[in-house]
């Protein structure tokens, strides 16, 4: 019998999260002024950033049951600055201080560096309505 393999592994997933984070602070960048298309793409970042978190746990899980404590490790090391970032995004994103999302995108845009865009492939359905859904986050318990 051969391997078993899963076409939809954390990687790809990360990679697919990666590349939408990329584009969606393209879109961000490109922004003149601070309005609800704008508000959801930021809330749609920090729902990227979550879900590579999360899935970094799974992976290095996934190696600690190989005893692979190192690498374990060295992934969480490597990958620990997307909840951080998710957490100072929704932070920001909650207390309406929209003047910190430009020195916020800067520390984010070196991680997304070496992804290259050249055409866009998400639409926008994505992101929309994703500020709406962080903020009605907030007011469950």
């Amino acid at each position: 019998m051969g391997r078993v393999i899963n076409p939809d592994s954390t990687g790809k997933t990360r990679n697919q999260l990666m590349r939408t984070g990329a584009e969606l602070l393209r879109h961000l960048s490109q922004k003149s002024e601070l309005d609800g298309d704008a508000k959801d793409m930021a809330a749609a970042i920090v729902y990227c950033l979550r879900e590579i978190d999360a899935g970094i746990d799974q992976s290095a899980i996934a190696w600690e049951k190989r005893d692979y404590w190192m690498k374990a490790d060295e992934l969480r090391m490597r990958w620990g600055w997307a909840g951080q970032m998710a957490d100072q995004l929704n932070a920001l994103i909650l207390g309406e201080t929209w003047d910190q999302l430009p020195p916020l995108m800067i520390k984010l845009l070196p991680k997304f560096a070496d992804i290259k865009i050249t055409k866009f492939t998400r639409s926008e359905s994505f992101w929309q309505g994703s500020h709406a859904r962080l903020l009605e986050e907030k007011s469950k318990p």
